[in-house]
């Protein structure tokens, strides 16, 4: 899941934005396996794939 802009003054975190072939990539690279080792909450509320492995 994503931070959304919308919620930013309710939640003090800010929006991110992320393009359709970032989501895409990023699905792809989780349905394959990829990120298997990381744990579910490492997915939560970030932006790119990337924010997840980086931890």
């Amino acid at each position: 899941s994503q931070p959304f802009f919308v919620a930013e003054v309710f939640t003090g975190s800010p929006g991110k934005y992320v393009t359709l072939k970032d989501t895409i990539a990023g699905f792809k690279a989780i349905v394959g396996g990829e990120y298997d080792h990381l744990p579910e909450q490492a997915f939560y509320m970030i932006g790119g794939i990337e924010e997840a492995a980086a931890g």
